[in-house]
């Protein structure tokens, strides 16, 4: 284990704290990093990633009789003092050079970060804790644009009594220019604001700060001048211990920033504890996504995004009330979470995979647009959401929204078998926002659209209910028979006809991994169909032929492989086809005569071969889609050949920053037999965050815990603080939505799920022995687990209404 950071219990200290960047804020609502000095950044709040905006904003404190006052943060970062634009001429007028404590250390415990700042010249001990709502079952109070700071000082001298000042300070960050700025006093704080125009309306916003203590002083006529005037002056009020109050600026200039103030006495082994409220409103956008077209952003119009809290509040007066009277609610209900999810007996490494992945909830991958339909991009770029539209493919692999949220989930359903589905059931896998029409002109996603299927039985026993599954069965069954029609034309149970998938590119001939998910579907219809008494028989002979032909011809013994397929079908030459950035050299077309087409795998050991009977299993399908022993040999065989704990002599020519060097990874898919296509599928050489868990989650369900929880341990490992920030798992961009298949390793080590259409609470552990862990279904959550031998549920938030325990003891 690296010096500084303790994995059991997840405190990072020294160089472990120079990435960690903790998202504070709500779902779609924007986001503000907590980072592990202490200060603020990743500052996103107009509907898109800002990943390296870090306004100047921050924390102080002032001790009488200390040698200076100090912001409230620990060490600059040294990545900080020369990489990021604009370190070349200085960084000026940021707070870098501001005297600050000597040591941090930083906790995290989703959705709380914990800071203890330590410095032997300031004679307090203080503790700063960042959070924000998360309240599972109750998305609105989770989508709240908020955040909040706790401040804990502690006077640890019995005879000493100490005079302090507690300030926070901010540049107006929400206008570009001083002429659209406004700096507003609030009773006990501030709010810069930005000023709408007639051309750019989606410029309108505000971010307020409130201090929840009886004698705040606010200063917003911060001084005015040039080069570095304003912080100049501004420090030299904290260093003297002064508390200024003043109105905005009347005239010109009046954008710069703001400051309250709370003086403070603190008595020998006394503490006290200082709330910072933030809140923010922006209200439009210029966002417009995949509307018949693929533009990322259009002008403002009818037709932009506008966030789900826009139409829930009428400005930021109305979302700072709430957030005020509804604080202390919102504070012991996330903790009450908090408390629950933790309270477990699983692995540690486990448990800091799935919490750490939360994050990705309340960063900007995600939107709510304004009647509460969730929308999301696969990841963040820098400055742009990356790869839009709730990627069916891509969010497969999700588990903590169906769970946490399951509204929101079953929202994705609708959009998937409604404005994405045309009369023919060809799905689009990329929505558009505002969610709408869209271009049916491309291939369909064949995991993609399968695995709705499979999602969509799993939200329907998660809600309970019947009435949603009659209304969505038509459009289920149209789409079926779209897959089958367009890749199964033969009806033989696999799918043969080239198949686009979450590659990027399509394979062509049957495969093992978008196979196993054709029969996860046909099982999902199955079950669904006898549910509502509708005819099954034709799914279920090809479910019947399409297995008996992947466990005879797609599995070489070891694992799952594919045939590459592309003569004697019903698709065009492969160089007709329509692809992705993938036409056909001359160099190329020699190829294609000896391998077949490009981008295969062919005999390979894919990571993901047979990912739909992962997802079957997790969705409550089918725990045993294909034979388990082949299941588990097939996995076992990617935990031999594709978990390599050092990369240094692995080549890979495509995206090397997932896992490079010395580091350890889990690659997409090896050759063992030495039969490596020249142009494999592109990504082949790549380590995908979310794949690892989700095959270390089948590797747990099917018993073999110890090589799951390797894959997870080595993952982990990457994100120690030190290179990476552990709370932004990234592929295709920033918190990268398939991360959070670190979510299905909690059903999948415990065994635990709960029907609602049949209240049994199922419970197939694993671990050997007595155990907890956390359970949260659509009506409540608690702690699951057995104790003495025996099954138990406590409910904790909510209810559960249980008729039946199904538990089987570990073997």
């Amino acid at each position: 284990m690296r010096q500084g950071y303790h994995r059991t219990n997840g405190v990072y200290t020294g160089r472990h704290l120079d990435h960690v960047a903790f998202p504070m804020g709500g779902i779609g609502a924007g986001m503000m990093c907590l980072e592990g000095s202490g200060s603020l950044s990743h500052v996103s709040l107009r509907h898109r990633p800002d990943v390296y905006h870090q306004p100047l904003a921050f924390s102080a404190l002032w001790l009488e009789g200390a040698p200076t006052a100090r912001l409230l943060e620990g060490p600059v970062p040294s990545w900080k003092l020369f990489g990021p634009p604009g370190t070349g001429n200085g960084m000026g007028n940021t707070s870098y050079g501001l005297p600050r404590f000597r040591d941090a250390r930083f906790k995290a415990r989703f959705p709380f970060a914990h800071i203890e700042l330590r410095d032997e010249d300031m004679p307090v001990e203080v503790t700063l804790t960042g959070w924000s709502p998360f309240t599972p079952g109750n998305a609105d109070d989770s989508s709240l644009p908020v955040a909040a700071m706790d401040l804990r000082f502690v006077n640890p001298n019995p005879e000493r009594t100490i005079q302090g000042v507690y300030s926070f300070h901010a540049r107006n960050f929400m206008a570009p220019d001083d002429a659209d700025a406004r700096i507003r006093s609030v009773p006990r704080g501030f709010e810069l604001q930005a000023m709408a125009t007639e051309k750019e309306p989606w410029r309108e916003g505000s971010f307020r700060v409130e201090v929840l203590e009886p004698n705040v002083q606010v200063d917003c006529a911060w001084f005015r001048g040039g080069w570095f005037d304003p912080l100049t002056m501004l420090w030299k009020t904290v260093q003297a211990g002064e508390v200024v109050s003043r109105p905005p600026h009347r005239e010109g200039g009046t954008g710069g920033g703001a400051s309250v103030y709370v003086p403070f006495s603190l008595a020998g082994g006394e503490r006290k504890t200082i709330r910072v409220l933030f809140s923010w409103y922006v209200p439009r956008s210029n966002l417009t996504v995949g509307v018949k077209s693929d533009a990322c952003c259009s002008a403002a119009g009818p037709g932009t995004y506008e966030p789900w809290y826009a139409g829930r509040f009428t400005d930021s007066d109305a979302v700072a009330s709430y957030w005020r009277d509804h604080v202390d609610r919102l504070h012991r209900e996330s903790r009450t979470f908090s408390r629950t999810f933790y309270d477990s007996s699983l692995p540690p490494a486990v448990i800091e995979a799935v919490a750490a992945n939360l994050t990705i909830l309340k960063s900007p991958t995600c939107l709510r647009q304004k009647d509460g339909r969730f929308w999301a991009w696969e990841g963040c770029c820098d400055g742009d959401g990356c790869c839009p539209g709730s990627c069916t493919h891509v969010w497969n692999y999700a588990q903590a929204l169906p769970h946490l949220f399951p509204e929101l989930e079953r929202s994705l359903r609708d959009t998937e078998f409604g404005a994405c589905q045309d009369e023919r059931g060809h799905q689009t896998f990329r929505a558009s926002l505002p969610i709408g029409p869209v271009d049916h002109g491309f291939h369909a996603a064949s995991d993609g659209q399968l695995g709705g299927i499979m999602k969509l039985y799993r939200d329907w026993r998660i809600s309970g209910d019947d009435a949603w599954l009659a209304q969505h069965w038509p459009r289920v069954r149209q789409s079926l028979e779209y897959c089958i029609e367009t890749w199964d034309p033969d009806r033989r149970g696999v799918l043969s006809e080239p198949h686009h998938n979450t590659y990027d590119i399509e394979f062509w001939g049957p495969d093992g991994m978008c196979t196993s998910f054709y029969l996860g579907a046909l099982r999902a219809a199955i079950r669904m169909g006898e549910a509502l008494g509708e005819p099954v028989e034709t799914y279920r002979a090809l479910f019947e032929a399409g297995r008996d032909i992947m466990e005879q011809e797609l599995f070489n013994g070891e694992y799952f492989i594919q045939k590459i397929q592309w003569h004697g079908l019903r698709a065009d030459d492969p160089t007709r086809v329509q692809t992705m950035r993938s036409g056909y050299s001359p160099e190329a077309l020699e190829l294609l005569q000896t391998e077949g087409p490009k981008y295969q795998y062919g005999d390979g050991c894919l990571s993901d071969g047979v990912l739909g009977a992962w997802i079957a299993a997790v969705c409550g399908v089918d725990n045993a889609l294909l034979d388990p022993e082949k299941l588990r040999s097939h996995l076992l065989a990617v935990h031999r050949y594709n978990l390599r704990r050092d990369l240094s002599n692995h080549s890979n020519p495509q995206r090397p920053t997932f896992a490079a060097g010395s580091e350890g990874g889990l690659l997409l898919c090896s050759w063992p037999g030495g039969r490596t296509l020249s142009l494999p599928f592109v990504y082949s050489d790549e380590v995908w965050t979310g794949i690892e868990y989700q095959v270390a989650a089948h590797l747990m369900l099917m018993g073999c815990v110890d090589e799951g929880l390797d894959i997870v341990q080595t993952c982990r490992k990457r994100y120690d603080g030190s290179v990476r920030n552990p709370f932004n798992e990234y592929e295709c961009g920033h918190w990268y939505a398939r991360a959070m298949s670190s979510y299905g390793m909690l059903q999948c080590l415990t065994g635990c799920r709960y029907d609602a259409v049949t209240r049994t609470l199922t419970i197939a552990p694993r671990l050997a022995g007595d155990f907890r862990a956390f359970l949260c279904t659509a009506t409540g959550y608690g702690t699951v687990g057995v104790k003495k031998g025996k099954p138990f549920l406590r409910v904790v938030s909510g209810s559960i209404d249980v008729e039946r325990i199904d538990f089987t003891p570990a073997p």
